[in-house]
């Protein structure tokens, strides 16, 4: 007998008939549930006396969650390739496996759903994304062969240290301590459920998996934090409403004027700020992004 350990896991995204290796942190979490029906039975001795009956015939959309080191060797862009724009009223979708040491997993028709980025001052830079799929299987043991074309590797992944630089209209941006920005789309599934399809379901291989979805809103949105000094307290009680907003992420070591190893472009965006206070003063600048119709071409660098 084996044990499962999940900082064993290997998670591989399959894609256009290609098939990658992303190294993850140990933050991976996959899952499905089936839904449940009830309904009140009469009792053959007391017809006025009713129980609660049940019957599963689908499944909820199977979630998933993990978090990606974003590194110098960029083996990890199919992540970011990922988070493009709508098509045919669609995101990209692809099929993810997650290999333990007994069992290999397999999530289908998976999207991104949600993708949140990170710029913490000389911090590892990150991006946690999570998403839907239709079905979620066990498809072998730990040598299954997971189809597609294995695309070739870097000899090394190299984590980055990043520091944020951030340009937002003509405030003094200065003193920044974190920078966070979150790219997230509403799905709605199709009703998939019906009378006849649920008549024959005896078990969970054969139950009504959900196949198709609309598209709600999209969104990017974010908090910027800085501590307040002499040169910016006079906007910590501010608000815009069509304003534009840079985010850098600066290799440490490497002057804000570098053109980044990470740069999303907002424009226009949202915001308020509010002020802070505690052991030192900070303010904080929420933003949204108001104009969402092309949120992946605004990812101008990724080098």
């Amino acid at each position: 007998m084996s044990y499962s350990f999940l900082k064993e896991s290997k998670l591989y995204i399959v894609y256009g008939g290609n098939k990658y290796r992303i190294y993850t942190t140990t933050a991976i979490t996959f899952s499905q549930t089936f839904a449940e029906d009830s309904y009140q039975v009469k009792t053959l001795h007391d017809q006025s006396k009713m129980f609660e009956g049940s019957t599963i015939t689908k499944a909820n959309a199977a979630n998933f969650e993990f978090g990606v080191p974003l590194t110098t060797e960029k083996d990890e862009s199919i992540v970011i390739t990922l988070l493009s724009d709508i098509t045919a009223g669609q995101l990209k979708s692809f099929d993810m496996y997650v290999q333990t040491g007994s069992s290999t997993f397999k999530i289908e028709n998976a999207v991104i759903t949600n993708a949140d980025f990170s710029f913490g001052t000389r911090e590892q830079f990150l991006v946690s994304v999570s998403g839907q799929g239709t079905k979620l299987t066990r498809a072998g043991n730990e040598s299954y062969n997971i189809p597609g074309n294995a695309q070739s590797e870097s000899a090394t992944r190299t984590p980055l240290a990043i520091y944020p630089v951030v340009t937002l209209d003509s405030l003094n941006m200065s003193s920044i301590l974190t920078a966070d920005v979150s790219i997230s789309t509403e799905i709605a599934w199709t009703k998939y459920d019906n009378l006849h399809d649920s008549l024959s379901v005896t078990n969970s291989s054969n139950a009504m998996f959900p196949s198709t979805y609309t598209i709600g809103k999209r969104i990017a949105s974010g908090a910027i934090t800085q501590y307040q000094t002499d040169n910016n307290i006079t906007q910590f009680d501010d608000f815009n409403t069509s304003s534009n907003l840079t985010l850098k992420a600066v290799e440490t070591g490497k002057a804000s004027s570098d053109s980044g190893f990470f740069q999303l472009q907002l424009n226009p965006v949202s915001y308020t700020a509010r002020m802070q206070v505690g052991d030192t003063y900070t303010q904080s600048y929420d933003f949204t992004s108001t104009d969402n119709t092309a949120i992946s071409t605004r990812i101008t660098q990724y080098s």
